[in-house]
């Protein structure tokens, strides 16, 4: 949206100062982010009375009824509006400041919303995104119904997109999706993710590609056999398990047990001997009783994840969740959490010192008054004392453990 803007001669500025027109790209994972993103529309209307307001995304596409209450707002446009934001503010202006919304039906979609080579760039690495829409309707999300079915963006597509982003210089890209996993499953030609991560590995100047969230049903004999054969491929893989029970995951509707996540987890310490893995665990989900927790806090101290990022669960109006009996009392679900978090800092910290005297490749993105900062490929932030090496790929030997960051020294 951002390119769309510079593209017809607009000035894009920071959302905190004044400008004639703001947008919000809403969320709606998560009750507390329909807030934020009420929040969000009413700062802006603050910040210049004047000016155009303009609520897209996730949020307006399910619940534009709520937002119509809203007298602040002017545009209020769907998930697939996004590529045409500027015609349509354009329209707005046009018609004499009319309000007016234009959402489509996300679930008719059928083909990826493709913004060519446009691509979300830091300084040292890309994110390109290349899968939208859900298929699956776990129990507990909105997502599927705010961004339609499966749909996935042309290898062609993606490829020439890598390939303008190695032009710039950036060595690391990050492939992303809603569901990262359903790629391919809507074209005929049997295409799937790793035949889009092989013609990736191939694109000369990206050093590293590093994958987004997965299915950990994806994690299968066959796949990680040619995964493994890829060099650029970074050895960190983010597994979205959310439950260690197998009764959670049912009412969940997660399409897996535990054995079936611990087997793919085990493939993947056989071919990648220093992988690190992550994963989301939701705690409290309605019916979780305290066996069940108990259950998932012994199959994550088993799995021995590197770091695990825990979520409270959130009813989600619109989801079989939020009218499911036995909902966990919120106190509960904290107690539950700071457990998980407690495990969570300690494997990472036991991971951490397991690098010291090691050396790694490290990719250096940003510094301070004192360091420079940096992943190795199993996305393990490393420092070094400062010096000009930001966006270089450097050996650096593992030297000391301060308290979550690894500090080493550039080996010359």
């Amino acid at each position: 949206m951002i390119q769309d803007f510079l593209k017809h001669g607009y000035e894009v500025v920071d959302f905190d100062g004044y400008a004639d027109i703001y947008i919000i790209n809403t969320c709606t994972v998560t009750n507390m982010s329909d807030r934020k993103s009420r929040q969000m529309l009413r700062r802006a209307k603050e910040k210049n009375q004047d000016s155009i307001i303009v609520a897209v995304g996730c949020y307006a596409q399910v619940a534009k009824e709520e937002l119509e209450k809203m007298e602040d707002i002017d545009l209020i446009l769907g998930t697939s509006e996004k590529n045409k934001i500027v015609e349509y503010i354009e329209k707005y202006r046009d018609e004499e400041n009319q309000k007016f919304e234009e959402i489509s039906d996300v679930m008719k979609q059928r083909e990826f919303l493709d913004f060519g080579t446009t691509s979300y760039t830091e300084k040292t690495r890309a994110v390109i995104k290349v899968q939208d829409g859900c298929n699956r309707f776990c129990s507990y999300c909105i997502i599927p119904y705010a961004r339609g079915r499966v749909r996935s963006r042309k290898i062609d597509s993606v490829v020439a997109e890598a390939k303008e982003i190695a032009k710039k210089g950036i060595k690391e890209i990050v492939i992303t999706g809603i569901h990262l996993a359903s790629y391919g499953k809507d074209f005929r030609e049997g295409i799937t993710l790793i035949n889009l991560l092989e013609e990736l590995n191939q694109v000369e100047g990206i050093e590293r590609i590093r994958l987004g969230s997965l299915e950990p049903t994806l994690m299968n004999q066959d796949f990680i056999s040619r995964l493994v054969k890829l060099d650029k491929i970074c050895d960190h893989f983010h597994l979205s398990l959310q439950s260690g029970c197998d009764e959670t995951l049912e009412r969940m509707n997660r399409k897996y047990n535990i054995e079936e996540f611990k087997k793919g987890t085990k493939l993947l310490r056989q071919a990648f001997p220093d992988v690190s893995l992550t994963t989301d665990i939701i705690v409290g989900f309605p019916g979780e009783t305290d066996e069940e927790f108990e259950k998932t806090y012994q199959a994550l101290k088993e799995i021995d994840f590197y770091k695990m990022h825990i979520f409270k669960y959130s009813k989600r109006k619109g989801t079989k969740a939020a009218v499911m009996p036995n909902q966990v009392d919120g106190n509960i679900a904290e107690q539950r959490s700071r457990r998980l978090i407690e495990l969570s800092n300690e494997n990472e910290i036991r991971h951490n010192q397991k690098q010291i005297g090691k050396v790694l490749d490290v990719l250096f993105e940003e510094q301070d008054e004192e360091y420079i900062k940096g992943h190795t490929t199993n996305y393990i932030m490393v420092k070094v004392p400062k010096e000009n090496l930001e966006n270089q790929i450097r050996k650096v030997e593992i030297l000391e453990l301060d308290q979550l960051e690894l500090i080493g020294k550039v080996v010359k």
